[in-house]
């Protein structure tokens, strides 16, 4: 594994040393965006971290193999950002530490226990996680392990608001992590705001409870007819100055664009407005950000990992650009 700072590797060989990230993009070992492996937290300033389960499925499953495929192509990604010119790898200390590992994977509340415990580690290290999942039921138990302080803000760009109630019998499903969060005081609803909302549900049941608890609730009509630069300001008005944590379902883009999903909705966000949308969060003080929903087996072209990879990189830049270099 990758010790220090730097992202070097020494060839086993040739005792050569040189930067992975650099190599042609079909060489080495997959890993998000390129970056070193380690197995500790020490000297690191952010996590990239895998999620590779699904038992929170509502119906179809595959979002298990979304961590590998986002490592995959995120390889086609590279450092420099072509409008900020931000290079996060030079601004932060960033490496992959894997993935969340389960004592009992068939037992949803030892599963969120396992990645609560994992995040709460994290936090007490005084990291900065960014996630792949993995379904969205992940989501609350890495808030349970970040949120410790108390409720922070949330931005949740979603198809869905995942605000239901217990599903065939189990509160921890792919659509409930929020209202879970919320009960649990771990975000303020107040300070919450779901972009892009869309699709027919059989049940009001959770738009109500999202607008009830006075969560902000944008649907893909408001949004469209907003557009994006009033989106962007209308959730930084919610959110305010304090702490945020980011959560972005694959499902918010249109299946034109991303259909390896479980739980695809027609006329969402195109590739251009999700990134637009991403990058007006800049300076924002996120505690943390996830990409889930990825299902590779429903998009062979992969092309939906790419995105999910290429979110994972201007979520990555945000949070470089906030590193506090003060710290030890």
């Amino acid at each position: 594994m990758v010790k220090g700072t730097d992202g070097t590797r020494r060839n086993a060989a040739t005792g050569e040393h040189y930067l992975p990230r650099h190599e042609p993009r079909y060489r080495e070992i997959a890993s998000f965006l390129r970056a070193p492996l380690a197995d500790t937290l020490e000297a690191l300033d952010i996590a990239l971290v895998g999620i590779p389960f699904d038992g929170g499925v509502s119906n179809r499953p595959g979002t298990r193999h979304g961590p590998r495929e986002i490592r995959n192509q995120s390889s086609m990604m590279r450092s420099a950002h072509h409008i900020t010119g931000l290079d996060p790898f030079a601004q932060a200390r960033i490496a992959d530490i894997g993935d969340v590992r389960f004592s009992s994977i068939y037992d949803l509340e030892k599963v969120s226990d396992d990645i609560a415990a994992y995040y709460a580690a994290i936090r007490k290290a005084g990291v900065i996680p960014l996630s792949a999942g993995g379904d969205h039921s992940i989501t609350f138990p890495i808030l349970r392990g970040l949120a410790a302080d108390g409720p922070v803000g949330l931005i949740q760009i979603d198809a869905h608001t995942d605000t239901w109630d217990e599903f065939q019998g189990s509160k921890f499903h792919h659509g409930g992590p929020f209202r879970l969060a919320c009960e649990q005081g771990l975000i303020d609803p107040k300070r919450t705001v779901q972009i892009g909302i869309r699709g027919a549900q059989n049940t009001t049941q959770g738009w109500d409870y999202s607008h009830d608890t006075g969560m902000r609730v944008m649907f893909m009509e408001e949004v469209d007819a907003m557009g994006i630069d009033a989106v962007i300001a209308e959730a930084r008005r919610v959110v305010g100055d304090g702490p945020v944590y980011l959560s972005f379902d694959i499902d918010s883009i249109d299946p034109a664009f991303a259909p390896g999903t479980g739980t695809p909705e027609v006329g969402g966000l195109t590739s251009l407005q999700a990134l637009q949308l991403v990058r007006g969060f800049r300076g924002l003080p996120l505690i943390g950000a996830d990409v889930v929903e990825v299902s590779p087996p429903f998009d062979p072209s992969g092309n939906t990992a790419l995105i999910g990879a290429t979110l994972m990189y201007e979520l990555l830049c945000l949070m470089a650009e906030g590193v506090d270099h003060t710290k030890t």
